[in-house]
């Protein structure tokens, strides 16, 4: 798809906090480079919530890893039913 505008709209991608990746797993959301553990952990304790975002590509974050190893901190926040979002993970 070349405008997944519709599809975050859908899902309640909240506005500023979209990513360049947007699925579904499990009846949540995932929108950005969210590191496979924070999915697995969402799956596990089932929280009634939209889902779980992270902005932008930050380095470090899964599939922008740098070559020589640098990252930067970043948190995966939770999606809550209402549209605001909470922090889930750092990393």
């Amino acid at each position: 798809m070349d405008d997944l505008g519709e599809v975050k709209e859908r899902l309640g991608i909240p506005y500023g906090k979209g990513s360049c990746h947007t699925a579904e797993v499990g009846g949540y959301a995932i929108e950005g480079h969210v590191p496979a553990s924070d999915i697995k952990r969402l799956l596990e304790e089932k929280p009634d919530a939209l889902g779980l975002v992270l902005p932008g590509m930050p380095m470090g974050s899964p599939g922008m890893e740098m070559p020589d190893g640098r990252s930067r901190p970043f948190t995966v926040e939770l999606v809550k039913r209402d549209g605001t979002t909470e922090p889930f993970a750092s990393h």
